[in-house]
């Protein structure tokens, strides 16, 4: 593959917008887990995609949301920083002709460090009325100069080519930042625990997510070509404990049989998998907690 131009390209915006739907689509395969949680993502995701003669490196980012916890404000931090150094930026929007707060606010930050900043609408694939972009459109226009204003559904993949040939524009000559092949930069370690807490928040109330961690204590691919892997997933109450084991450990199963099954496809192996549930009281707000859970 003969890459002349590699780049960075942050996408930010509130939680639920799209922006893990975007860098997975983006990158051909799953990079990034997604939920209809609400903060789903926690960490910095870098997805790679190779386009021409191109590299975009999209750089996945937690909601911009009011944070209720020192989890909350890493999330926010990182959020907010990771639009520093890059060479462009995509703000995705829903189909709503209003500037919110997280949206102004992530204006601001784009604005005083001068990042090119293309606007997606997202979800277009679910829009009643057309004449609804020009109306985002218009109320965006006026709160920030975009470079560009590009309908998308991150879900179908509509409007992505063209959103990548406004970002090319800002795309520097250079080698490429990954090797061929590589599509994210999260190890195969880290990846297994977010799979394991995707299909967690997927199966539980809406009460129990938020406070889910999940640790990976065991690792390794036996003689026999099969994936061994135990995990521990944490919560901050006992009560929650019950909920996530379930009547006769029926939710546990669930959650570690849907894990199990994507685990599977992901390696091209036979994933044998161990959970357990433990509780960690009040993590989210604790400064060794969030260490331990690798939230430096």
């Amino acid at each position: 593959m003969d890459i002349k131009k590699s780049g960075m390209i942050a996408v930010v915006g509130r939680p639920n917008v799209g922006k893990s739907t975007l860098s997975n689509t983006l990158a051909g395969e799953k990079v990034a887990i997604v939920t209809n949680k609400p903060q789903t993502t926690r960490n910095r995701i870098c997805a790679v995609c190779n386009r021409g003669e191109t590299q975009f490196v999209i750089v996945d980012t937690p909601g911009f949301h009011l944070p209720r916890s020192k989890l909350g404000e890493y999330m926010v931090k990182v959020a907010s920083e990771s639009v520093s150094g890059v060479d462009a930026a995509v703000l995705m929007v829903e189909p709503i002709a209003r500037v919110g707060t997280p949206e102004q606010k992530l204006i601001e930050r784009l604005d005083a460090l001068h990042v090119p900043t293309v606007l997606a609408v997202n979800k277009t694939d679910a829009l009643e009325r057309r004449e609804t972009l020009l109306e985002v459109i218009g109320a965006y226009s006026q709160a920030f100069a975009f470079a560009a204003y590009v309908p998308i559904s991150a879900k179908t993949g509509d409007g992505t080519d063209a959103l990548l040939d406004e970002l090319e524009k800002f795309v520097p000559e250079g080698h490429m930042l990954f090797p061929e092949g590589m599509s994210s930069d999260q190890p195969d370690r880290h990846l297994t625990a977010e799979i394991i807490r995707e299909k967690a928040l997927l199966c539980l109330d809406r009460e129990v997510p938020h406070g889910l961690a999940i640790e990976i204590e065991r690792f390794l691919e036996r003689d026999n070509g099969i994936v061994e892997v135990g995990a521990v997933i944490y919560c901050e109450k006992e009560s929650h404990k019950g909920i996530i084991i379930g009547k006769n450990g029926a939710s546990l199963k669930k959650i570690g049989e849907l894990a199990r099954q994507e685990l599977e496809s992901f390696f091209g192996a036979k994933v044998f998998l161990e959970t357990w549930v433990k509780v960690r009281p009040g993590w989210r707000d604790s400064a060794p907690g969030l260490r331990n859970f690798g939230f430096k």
